[in-house]
């Protein structure tokens, strides 16, 4: 996997899961990611070593990995994504207003 086919990966997994984490997993994967802070900045921002960041992040991707093992919800969202696709191609106006208003419900 590369860098942003990771960074994309993970921020879908946070979206899914942001509630399962820790107050510091959420602030230091959120200075990281949409913050765009490097390690050492996040490290000065909360008086810590930027190893004890490093750390975190580390045990975040796990936690995300294991949630996402488990409950799959991401996993189910993009199967969803794909039938929406398949089907929106079929042209079908009915199948169209049905999958507006699945879509919303999201």
């Amino acid at each position: 996997m590369d860098i942003l086919e990771k960074r994309e990966y993970y921020t879908y997994l946070f979206d899914f899961y942001e509630n399962l984490l820790t107050v510091k997993q959420r602030q230091y994967f959120c200075d990281y990611y949409f913050n765009d802070l490097s390690l050492a900045e996040i490290a000065n921002c909360y008086g810590i070593s930027r190893n004890a960041v490093y750390d975190q992040l580390n045990k975040t991707y796990k936690n995300l990995k294991n949630f996402e093992e488990k409950l799959k919800l991401y996993y189910k969202y993009q199967e969803r994504n794909k039938l929406y696709i398949y089907y929106r191609n079929l042209s079908n106006p009915k199948l169209d207003e049905f999958i507006k208003k699945l879509k919303d419900l999201e």
